[in-house]
């Protein structure tokens, strides 16, 4: 009988251990999901600071939280580019890639992971050497690709292919015979008709982000399709700004336009297209 009580017992102990156990999980949970929100809210309003400060907050709550580690990588980039000076820019990248790294872990195939780890490449290169640079194009396609697979209709995955494909088909003599000889070749498929289609999707998919008119009307421009970019410019220049980011891209496309009207203007009308 004694031993029978004291089993009942330790299970009851037991049961009551798992049952507080279950109650602080969830009261993690929820306390991860309020920060989540929180932080979500000040990156809608421009807050990024704020924001990746909760995203960093709720990783301290749950290390594996998804959402707050890739979202992290990309605000770790954001941040990081505004800075002139390259000490902090690199530190901020090099957080990027580490959070990214982790995101990897948790969601090997997830579209945003491969976004960041991709972007976080690419960033950080802007610091490095050239011959850093072309093996940081040449490790960030698969990730590139990986995102539009499983996001398709993520505009800024779109936006990072078709950069992709437009600076490694513009790799210059030096660049791609340093590619081959040292890097074991050129990224594979990359193709300025392909950048077009990329940048081109990313406007369809959000057509009120600036930087997106802006890249693909660089990309017409340079493609000699200058009154596909006469357009896009167009519309581009009816955007109202919302940062100061925004606010210097609307004003490289009010630059660019006048100086395609001013070219258009000295040109014959048999040579305009």
């Amino acid at each position: 009988m004694k031993r029978y009580l004291l089993v009942l017992g330790l299970l009851g102990c037991l049961a009551g251990r798992s049952i507080a156990a279950s109650m602080a999980t969830a009261t993690d949970s929820m306390a991860v999901q309020k920060l989540l929100k929180q932080a979500r809210m000040l990156q809608a309003a421009y807050q990024e600071s704020e924001a990746l400060g909760k995203y960093e907050e709720a990783l301290r709550q749950d290390s594996r939280c998804y959402e707050a580690l890739w979202q992290a990588a990309l605000l770790s980039v954001r941040i990081g580019a505004r800075y002139t000076d390259e000490t902090r820019r690199g530190a901020y990248f090099i957080s990027a890639r580490q959070y990214a790294d982790r995101a990897l872990v948790v969601q090997p195939t997830g579209g945003e992971a491969n976004y960041v780890v991709a972007l976080s490449l690419v960033n950080r290169a802007t610091l490095l050497t050239a011959r850093s640079r072309l093996h940081a194009y040449k490790l960030m396609k698969p990730y590139a690709f990986m995102a539009v697979a499983r996001c398709p209709e993520w505009a800024d995955a779109w936006q990072l292919l078709g950069r992709w494909h437009y600076r490694v088909d513009h790799y210059n003599v030096l660049e791609r015979v340093f590619s081959k000889l040292f890097l074991g070749g050129m990224p594979s498929e990359a193709g300025s008709r392909k950048a077009i289609d990329a940048l081109r999707r990313a406007h369809q998919l959000d057509s009120t982000r600036i930087q997106f008119c802006y890249d693909l009307a660089r990309v017409y421009r340079n493609q000699r399709q200058r009154r596909n970019a006469r357009l896009i410019l167009e519309k581009a220049v009816q955007l109202t700004p919302t940062t100061s980011d925004e606010l210097e891209v609307s004003r490289r496309c009010r630059a660019m336009l006048l100086q395609d009207r001013r070219r258009q203007k000295r040109r014959p009308a048999s040579f305009q297209h």
